[in-house]
């Protein structure tokens, strides 16, 4: 026979059982979702933050990058296709790659990058987001996504978050990362 206390003792283990399982859960970080490296973090804020001065984003119109037809990406009245001031500058003072993309159909397409072509050959313009990758499965949903990734061929710490215009649509893709 289980005494009155002794039920009380199993009933505040089983609730304390569940409540740490439960916190647990909580605070770790899913695969592909986890908490953004701060180098990653600090040069998602550079980027977001120099396009953010260039005016809202939108998308109008197309243009070829690297022989590659792409929707027109601006910021303002910048056009940021075959445009690399920004993602240039973002590199300068963080290090590490950046990239705009632009949701063409659907395809997410580099439109101005500094990660290079596994050639060694030159910018990586007109490649476009591996479709079966962890990272298009979040930015699909309007959500962010950091971890590891392999771009052409090469691993990186990444960070990718929606561009999104004035009505909330997501229209292209922000990226930084670093080799792994």
């Amino acid at each position: 026979m289980i005494t009155k206390a002794r039920q009380t003792s199993f009933m505040g283990l089983w609730v304390s059982l569940i409540v740490c399982g439960i916190a647990t859960s909580m605070l770790m970080p899913s695969v592909g979702y986890a908490q953004a490296d701060p180098k990653v973090q600090k040069s998602m804020t550079a980027l977001k933050g120099a396009t953010a001065k260039l005016g809202a984003p939108k998308a109008e119109g197309m243009e070829a990058v690297a022989g590659k037809d792409a929707a027109a990406l601006y910021f303002g009245t910048t056009k940021i296709n075959n445009n690399f001031d920004v993602v240039d500058a973002v590199v300068k003072e963080n290090g590490g790659t950046a990239t705009l993309f632009a949701k063409t159909g659907d395809e997410y397409v580099r439109v101005s990058t500094n990660v290079p072509k596994p050639d060694g050959s030159g910018r990586a313009t007109g490649t476009i987001l591996d479709p079966k990758g962890k990272a298009i499965v979040a930015i699909n949903k309007g959500e962010a996504f950091y971890g590891e990734v392999t771009i052409l061929e090469v691993p990186y710490i990444t960070g990718y978050e929606p561009i999104k215009d004035t009505s909330g649509k997501v229209i292209g893709i922000y990226y930084v990362g670093y080799k792994k």
